[in-house]
């Protein structure tokens, strides 16, 4: 797959994965540096690992992505499909946006308007999409959070003239994702994808380091305890039909030495614990480094070069 420009994410994402881009390849299967294979993606999120992928290994025979959130998965579709028409919406929603510098009250009316246009979704698939960007580049944080009515629920961030429409961007993304095979389902489903060399990369809804940290309401239904264990159940039926996988979670060993959840559910495999910023809480004070997990069922591409 040979892309002209680099494609990068379109969204702010709670967890993306742009700042553990150098441990992911070291973390990579040595047989991905040789030879065609399929990258699987089953909780895509803002695609920082796939748009990596996708810049850096041409031989990549196929990829695929998917993502349980309707509304993420309508947007990838739409920017495949339609990136000029959603540039043009969302031009407008800019230039409306940073018309209204300055008019405090005006601008949180017209957040909320908007806001509450997109929970009806009851718009054309680009105007939905569009209102999805917008969201992410206007609220707190970047976060997406639903209710469990669906509905989107953060309030406007504080961001004075916020970049909503990224044209060179949108267009790089059509393009990287012209060959992505786009899904919107449960993640058990990409399995019938996979081929004879096949990597997954899995980045679920972080299980919470806390009662108040939770962000793993993206969805309307919430990925707890058992799903967490349902995940690792579908790891260990990857590893016995030979295919690799990387997963990243956190480390809640970090926040109770005595919390051997992980340690207890992967037992089997490796895991390796990395230094992660996270910049999404209310609290800055709260903000900073924290130890995330990332765990694997192969040889990694840096142990191979050290064994050799």
């Amino acid at each position: 797959m040979n892309i002209d420009k680099n494609a990068k994410p379109f969204l702010k994402w709670a967890g993306g994965k742009t700042q553990l881009l150098n441990n992911i390849e070291m973390a990579l299967p040595k047989d991905i540096l040789k030879g065609k294979f399929t990258y699987i993606e089953p909780f895509v999120g803002s695609g920082a690992v796939l748009f990596w992928m996708l810049n850096n290994f041409p031989n990549m025979d196929k990829a695929i992505v998917n993502d349980v959130n309707e509304d993420l998965i309508n947007t990838y579709k739409t920017i495949a499909e339609k990136p000029k028409e959603l540039i043009s919406i969302l031009q407008i929603l800019q230039n409306e946006f940073h018309g209204l510098e300055g008019q405090d009250d005006a601008k949180k009316e017209y957040y909320y308007s908007k806001r509450e246009l997109y929970n009806k979704r009851n718009k054309e698939q680009s105007v939905q999409a569009a209102l999805f960007i917008f969201l992410n580049r206007t609220c707190f944080n970047g976060l997406y959070r639903v209710n469990r009515k669906n509905e989107f629920n953060v309030p406007m961030g504080s961001y004075k003239r916020p970049t909503i429409c990224d044209k060179e961007n949108i267009l790089a993304v059509s393009q990287a994702l012209q060959n992505v095979a786009i899904l919107c389902g449960d993640y058990e489903e990409t399995l019938s994808y996979a081929d004879n060399n096949t990597l997954f990369y899995f980045d679920p809804p972080y299980k919470p380091l806390s009662e108040t940290s939770s962000f793993n309401s993206y969805a309307k239904d919430e990925f707890n305890d058992e799903e967490q264990i349902r995940l690792r159940d579908f790891c260990y039926k990857l590893d016995t039909l030979g295919h690799s996988w990387i997963l990243s979670n956190s480390d809640v060993k970090g926040k109770n030495e005595n919390d051997n959840f992980f340690d207890d559910l992967y037992a089997d495999f490796n895991i390796q614990r990395i230094n992660a910023r996270r910049n999404i809480n209310a609290n800055p004070e709260k903000r900073g480094v924290l130890k995330e997990l990332l765990i694997t069922n192969h040889v990694s591409s840096q142990e191979y070069v050290r064994a050799i």
